[in-house]
């Protein structure tokens, strides 16, 4: 098996183990380690084909910085929300969550 095919299958494993994260867990703050974690598998995806693709270049390297940038973005925001709505209502269960609704 080639190395991009390794890399490949590890990104893979990686999404998809962010998104049983994020379908099947409550807890708000698995939810964003696993968005964080599958946003890791694409950046991986990413370098892999940056190096090993058919044109190897920097390209996938600097979408992937982008990437880590707004992913940190994400981060800070929604831990911030994450502590405002703790402090609101003392829980971080994602089905509690129902104030956009009206």
């Amino acid at each position: 098996m080639n190395m991009l095919a390794s890399y490949l299958t590890l990104a893979a494993v990686l999404f998809c183990i962010g998104l049983y994260g994020v379908i099947v867990k409550r807890n708000a703050i698995i939810v964003l380690l696993s968005i964080e974690l599958m946003l890791n598998a694409v950046n991986l995806n990413l370098v892999a084909f940056s190096k090993y693709g058919v044109q190897p270049s920097l390209t996938g390297q600097l979408f992937s910085l982008f990437t880590m940038t707004v992913a940190a973005a994400e981060a800070a925001v929604g831990v911030a929300i994450l502590v405002a709505i703790y402090r609101a209502r003392a829980s971080v269960n994602v089905d509690e969550f129902d104030e956009l609704r009206r």
